[in-house]
């Protein structure tokens, strides 16, 4: 019988100077009940490294293997590579484009970007800042579909799951204002999904959003911590057994 593999997901956690000794029994908590823990991005408040430092400090209750991704609240001050740096120290796989594989299954992940979503896209046309948005949401789905592709390539049918922050569909953003949709997420972010046949993608970023929605038969999770929260779950983390 196949073993079953428990991960716990949570994007959003917005870590603060002022949070010492806050995250250390959640930290605890999540180890105790999954195998592997991802983090979807806005590891930090206010892109501080100092925020950063604090997270992994407060990670070493976690006796798992974590991996996360970077947020937009991450980039807030130009650190993000000092605290993609700082969360490796700690032990933490940074994934930014790349693919890990841990107990048997393949994992990619990416930040992702806006754009928008379906018939509703922004287009790579006009004037050289809109290129450029749009650019970043297509530069980010490559390095999705490279890191999916290379996993497929190295261990044919392995079972591989993607985080994410932005959110790759519309489905679950919904409940927050139509206006700021093309600020969430993008469709481009989910064309390597179902092409690699991906088990699972989480993501965050949308706090206002829903839970789950599927995209040509691939289960997506919005983990943003709120979410959680507002969905019961009282322990503050998303348990899915793959």
């Amino acid at each position: 019988m196949e073993n079953k593999v428990r991960i716990a997901a949570v994007g959003d956690i917005h870590v603060r100077i002022s949070d010492k000794g806050k995250w250390a029994p959640y930290f605890r908590t999540v180890s105790e009940q999954a195998d592997i823990f991802i983090i979807c991005g806005d590891l930090t408040d206010t892109g501080d490294e100092k925020e950063a430092e604090l997270l992994v400090d407060e990670l070493k209750e976690c006796h798992i293997p974590v991996i996360a991704v970077l947020g937009n609240h991450d980039h807030e001050k130009g650190k993000h590579k000092l605290i993609r740096q700082i969360m490796q120290q700690g032990r933490v796989y940074m994934l930014d484009g790349e693919a890990i594989i841990i107990k048997g299954i393949g994992f990619a992940g990416i930040k992702g970007f806006g754009g928008g979503f379906d018939n509703h896209m922004l287009s790579m046309f006009g004037e050289e800042a809109m290129k450029a948005f749009v650019r970043e949401a297509v530069d980010e789905t490559l390095h999705l579909d490279r890191a999916l592709a290379k996993l497929d390539q190295e261990n044919a049918g392995i079972k591989k799951v993607v985080l994410m922050h932005y959110a790759p569909i519309q489905a679950t953003i919904k409940g927050e204002p139509e206006v700021i949709y093309p600020f969430l997420g993008s469709s481009r972010l989910a064309e390597p999904l179902g092409k690699r046949k991906v088990t699972a993608a989480f993501h965050g970023h949308a706090h206002a959003g829903i839970l789950e929605g599927t995209h040509e038969g691939v289960h997506i999770f919005n983990v943003a911590l709120p979410i959680l929260h507002k969905e019961g779950y009282e322990n503050g983390f998303f348990l899915l057994e793959v």
